[in-house]
């Protein structure tokens, strides 16, 4: 499993505006971006990312996982007060 093929499954299974993947081999960050995260607690969102990847979980292809989740409104936010720290 690679870090295309879950930005695919994901965007495909959860309808996501974005993702970004890092990582190598079976441990991954992942940042998703979405208004399915609207009004959503913090705990239930991993549980959205999570259900799509069990299989790939269960079968090792995948052995660790950072999620950050954001809705696009989120996002845009983060990012902005990303560049005013740099």
């Amino acid at each position: 499993m690679n870090a295309k093929q879950i930005k695919l499954l994901l965007i495909e299974k959860l309808k996501l505006d974005n993702v970004h993947i890092s990582g190598d081999k079976n441990h991954f960050k992942i940042i998703a971006i979405g208004d399915i995260f609207k009004n959503i607690r913090p705990v239930e969102r991993q549980k959205m990312i999570y259900t799509p990847l069990q299989d790939m979980i269960r079968k090792k292809y995948i052995h660790a996982i950072s999620i950050y989740t954001y809705t696009s409104h989120e996002w845009k936010k983060n990012n902005i007060l990303n560049n005013l720290e740099n």
